[in-house]
């Protein structure tokens, strides 16, 4: 069998609309493999008790927020959750990139998923179709380090066993060139000193309609964490939100072609210079103390939610090797720690 392609063209001659992507032949049942593994890992890491997330373990807090949508925005861009103008509710939880609770000084990748409410549309997630609710996974940073699956899998497989094995196993996953130029991205890689002061973006494509596009949310805020210590994100998220609101830009990136914006490599940086970024909406985190009853209840509500990149209608579908391989992993990490229903879904 040969690699298939899968692709939605307008009937235009807009070259934003003639992205496609290229499916292998194994990938199912690869990526079906590669999803046992990891809820393996899971398994192993909980150590007899019940199973956390396989990533993103470390939550820095969970807050109700808003999504307004421009009413200026293109007509072309008006679909999916920016078809309408004006606000929806939604929830976002903050957390740091890897599967154990490590200090916040320890360089990662921190992250920001958002789930917005009222969300009409088929779903895309067996079981889920009817849900009222969408997602959106952001990571600080434009790409993924390791931009095809297998790589990424390997790499997993190294962190598994531990950080004295780190060097040798990735060298030997990798190969010595490609080992080291992640190593010197991991440990240089600038750490946000805020996550409220923070860019995130979503690293791999996503449909937005007749386009492909990478998504972004550009803070409003400005300066330093105000708050230090092994959990000072969280501190310092907590004290801002005691004082005032939490805004960011929610931007995208359209494709432009595959040299300069391609679908399948997620390592490659989609560049301003070649994508210029459109504005879509505000994502605001009103003032809330999360520490306060009310706070702390709807903070525990969104650690106890699942966030998952092909929790979307058809209109924003996940684009990408990276992606399709999320859509086999999510949902048995989601069933082994038996996060909780939809918001606004009956069970």
């Amino acid at each position: 069998m040969e690699a298939r392609d899968v692709s939605v063209r307008a009937m235009n001659a807009d070259p934003r609309t003639q992205w496609k992507e290229v499916v292998g032949p194994d990938e199912e049942a690869r990526f079906k493999g590669y999803a046992e593994e990891i809820r393996g890992m899971q398994d192993r890491a909980a150590k007899g008790a019940k199973p956390g997330r396989a990533l993103h373990l470390k939550s820095h807090t969970g807050a109700a927020a808003e999504l307004t949508v421009r009413a200026d925005l293109p007509a072309e861009l008006r679909v999916a959750i920016f078809a309408k103008a004006g606000p929806s509710r939604c929830f976002v939880r903050f957390s740091n990139g890897v599967g154990t609770r490590q200090k916040d000084g320890v360089p990662d990748v921190r992250g920001l998923a958002l789930k917005v409410l009222d969300v009409p549309g088929a779903k895309l997630i067996p079981g889920l179709e009817g849900a009222t609710t969408q997602d959106l996974l952001f990571i600080t940073a434009p790409t993924f380090s390791i931009g095809s699956p297998d790589d990424f899998l390997k790499l997993l497989r190294v962190v598994e066993r531990g950080p004295l094995h780190l060097l040798p196993g990735l060298v030997s996953a990798l190969g010595w060139g490609r080992a080291l130029r992640f190593i010197k991205e991991l440990v240089t890689r600038p750490q946000p000193s805020s996550l409220a002061t923070a860019h995130f973006y979503t690293a791999a494509p996503l449909r937005l309609g007749p386009f492909a596009a990478k998504f972004s949310l550009a803070p409003a805020a400005q300066g330093g964490n105000i708050a230090t210590g092994p959990d000072g994100y969280r501190a310092d998220l907590v004290k801002r939100l005691q004082g005032g609101p939490i805004t960011y830009t929610l931007r995208a990136q359209l494709y432009v072609d595959e040299t300069a914006t391609p679908i399948e490599d997620a390592a490659v940086e989609w560049k301003e210079s070649a994508s210029p970024w459109v504005e879509l909406a505000t994502l605001t985190i009103p003032r809330v103390d999360v520490t306060a009853a009310d706070g702390a209840a709807t903070e525990k509500a969104v650690e106890d939610m699942s966030f998952d990149p092909w929790h979307a209608t058809e209109e924003m579908r996940p684009l990408g090797a990276v992606m399709r391989a999320r859509k086999f992993a999510y949902g048995p990490s989601v069933i082994a720690r038996g996060a909780s229903p939809e918001p606004g879904t009956a069970t």
